[in-house]
């Protein structure tokens, strides 16, 4: 499975895919009698090998052939022995340690020892000249990647060189690796974006690598974007995944994953789609008890047990027992008078919602700066009214427009003028946006500028939402604060975060979910504030997770300010169902065949006679009436309702599950209640 040739590789890995299920029926095989000494070796080789491969929990123990100038927390040293593991065995696997835990550290710790077996086993020879790793990772993070290789482990062990900018600077780059600069030793790790991988790749796979380590993994859930094709292409002795979040929105995005890393192994796409994906879909519009249902729970399991011994999680709950609390706290706020009158309008002019969608076309795509966002089988003109309405609920400016006879009678009603000048400068005040007041409200008592004060990490799905913020609050209000969104050079976006965490005076950090909700290390702030809210809640739990992690040593308080009775409350709750197959599918609570709680699966089929979450939230939601078939209402009812922040604590937690198999129902809506509510997740 190790082998360069694709198509080798693909038919060792398809073969290894279809005996997984019988491995476990070898473990209670006698030992045939009359076999010699070098037969026995053999049998107790392989009997071994199956222990440590259907319960990581038994591999052998790995010492590092370096001094670290600190002790390893047992987690991180279980880490790299699953690593050695599979690196011995030619096997590949996903790190899907909870957001946080070091999974950068472990595989730079794993990858420097590379020539050295397990101490269970004799060393073999190193070859005569090692190869070099390749490490793919969002452009946020390639100076991230440097700085910590080399800041623990030396230039002994392993010399990264960091890969990007212009085409030019970029051939340069490789002409230094190929051909570092004498008396030097030969750089031994290259470190790209994807970006920079999708430019170059025909340079990358001429040449052949020891490890390819893409982090943040999950970017290769599509298999048909150009990124994945050119990951693939990559030639590598041994794959490995990093990712907190590895599912994201469909158990489907697996397929991708391990065709990267074994292609095969999980057999043909449309193979594995019509095994999985139709099984869960129909079971979650199905009864409980259901054949459905049944058939949903099956395919689950197989899926969980298929991939169990090449997937590694451990939560911050299991392994940090001394990280602060993280409690998250809603705020919600009333829409302004401007924005209930510009939100009534819209709901109720089809002309509105129609020119939105042509003026969203001509557009080309909105201002995140992560290239996403969109609702999965929404129409543009579904889009482009859901986009209208989420960008209305964060500050009326955003949508705007004077052209627009509705907008410039509002603008009269409410603003008592409708000249340019004037309103733009009445929008100004914050009474026309609440999410801006609110903000305004938590600076105020988070302090700062001192060894007392809050420091703060401000989240935005657009920056234009940035830009108002830095004209609103940040600079008449003497705030200090730096900004990091996809307008910031790659290169420089390393040297943002440092410049944040080494000073304490700076108090904020405005940043874009799609830029700096990834990888970064932020244990400086210990508050987060969400302005906006992605469709995708996995995002907002990375982008929280940047100061709740380990090295911190304050409380984190997540602040989710959100607008009553509108969209967003339907936004937190996308996708609920497939949260929960995720979480079912990578789960640290189940480490090993044995141990595997299979009872606890019938839970994501177990919401009552609605079917899933998401068919009882739509049932609920539309009060026995039939649901609709398409436009907007048909795409916010398929939404279900909003996730609360016990649901973000549960994260993939398997006893969450239990405790909801009588409940009958979806996620609880958030919508009723005045101010904000919040619950502490302790080492979540």
């Amino acid at each position: 499975m190790s082998d360069p040739h694709q198509d080798v590789r693909a038919a060792a890995s398809g073969c290894f895919g279809s005996l997984m299920t019988l491995l476990p029926l070898a473990q209670g095989v006698p030992t045939p009698p009359g076999l010699d000494d070098d037969q026995l070796a053999v049998v107790h080789e392989d009997s071994t090998f199956l222990l440590q491969l259907l319960d990581n929990r038994n591999v052998a123990a790995y010492s590092l052939p370096f001094q670290l100038p600190y002790t390893l927390r047992p987690y991180q040293q279980d880490g790299i022995n699953w690593l050695a593991f599979l690196r011995r065995f030619g096997l590949h696997g996903v790190l899907a340690d909870d957001m946080g835990l070091g999974k950068t550290l472990q595989v730079a710790r794993g990858g420097e020892g590379r020539g050295r077996a397990p101490s269970s086993s004799p060393s073999p020879p190193p070859p005569a000249a090692p190869l070099p790793c390749l490490v793919v990772c969002p452009a946020t993070l390639v100076g991230h990647w440097v700085h910590e290789v080399q800041a623990t482990i030396g230039p002994a062990g392993l010399r990264p060189l960091q890969y990007g900018g212009q085409p030019g600077e970029r051939l340069a780059t490789q002409a230094q690796f190929d051909n570092p600069s004498s008396p030097r030793l030969p750089y031994n790790m290259l470190v790209m974006s994807y970006e920079s991988l999708r430019a170059d790749i025909d340079w990358v796979a001429s040449r052949r690598w020891l490890y390819c380590v893409l982090d943040e993994g999950h970017a290769i859930r599509n298999p048909r974007s150009r990124v994945t094709q050119a990951c693939k292409r990559v030639v590598a002795q041994h794959r490995l995944l990093l990712s907190g979040t590895p599912i994201q929105n469909d158990v489907l995005e697996m397929w991708s994953l391990f065709d990267f890393l074994m292609p095969g192994f999980l057999g043909q796409e449309r193979t594995f789609r019509a095994k999985f994906g139709k099984a869960l879909q129909e079971a979650r519009v199905s009864k409980r008890g259901s054949r459905e249902a049944e058939a949903g729970l099956l395919a689950l399991e197989g899926l969980h047990r298929s991939l169990l011994p090449f997937v590694l999680r451990r939560t911050k709950g299991q392994v940090l027992a001394d990280l602060p609390p993280k409690i998250i706290t809603d705020i919600y706020c009333d829409l302004s008078d401007l924005q209930a009158r510009l939100y009534a309008d819209f709901q109720q002019s089809k002309a509105l919602r129609s020119g939105e969608a042509r003026r969203a076309a001509a557009a080309g795509s909105d201002d995140t700066g992560d290239g996403g966002g969109a609702v999965a089988g929404a129409s543009p003109h579904v889009f482009a009214s859901l986009q209208y309405l989420r960008k209305l609920c964060s500050h009326p400016a955003m949508v705007m427009d004077l052209g627009l006879a509705a907008h410039r009678a509002a603008a009269t009603a409410v603003l008592r003028t409708n000249e340019p000048a004037g309103v733009e400068a009445a929008l100004r005040r914050l009474k026309h946006s609440p999410k801006l007041a609110a903000l305004r409200d938590l600076l105020a008592t988070c302090g700062g500028g001192n060894s007392s004060g809050h420091r703060m990490l401000v989240f935005a799905q657009h920056k234009s939402l940035l830009d108002i913020v830095e004209r609103d609050l940040m600079a008449p209000y003497g705030v200090s604060y730096l900004r990091l969104d996809g307008s910031v050079e790659a290169g420089a976006r390393f040297g943002i975060v440092q410049r944040f965490n080494s000073d304490p005076t700076i108090d904020v950090l405005l940043l874009t979910t799609g830029v700096g909700g990834v990888g970064l290390n932020l244990t400086s702030a210990d508050t987060v504030v969400f302005l906006e809210h992605d469709w995708n809640p996995m995002k907002d739990m990375q982008a929280m997770d940047r100061a709740h992690r380990l090295g911190q040593r304050r409380t984190v308080n997540v602040y989710r300010i959100l607008t009553r009775g509108t969209l967003e409350e339907r936004v937190m709750g996308l996708q609920q169902f497939k949260i929960d197959v995720a979480a079912a599918v990578v789960n640290a609570d189940n480490m090993s065949m044995d141990n595997m709680d299979t009872a606890s699966l019938l839970d994501v089929f177990g919401a009552g006679a609605a079917g899933g979450s998401g068919g009882a939230a739509c049932a609920a939601a539309g009060k026995g009436k039939a649901a609709p078939k398409s436009g907007l209402a048909a795409a916010l009812a398929a939404m279900g309702e909003m996730w609360d922040e016990s649901q973000y604590s549960k994260e993939f937690n398997m006893e969450a599950f239990m405790r909801k198999i009588g409940g009958g129902g979806g996620a609880g809506g958030g919508g009723g209640g005045g101010g904000g509510r919040g619950r502490g997740q302790k080492g979540k």
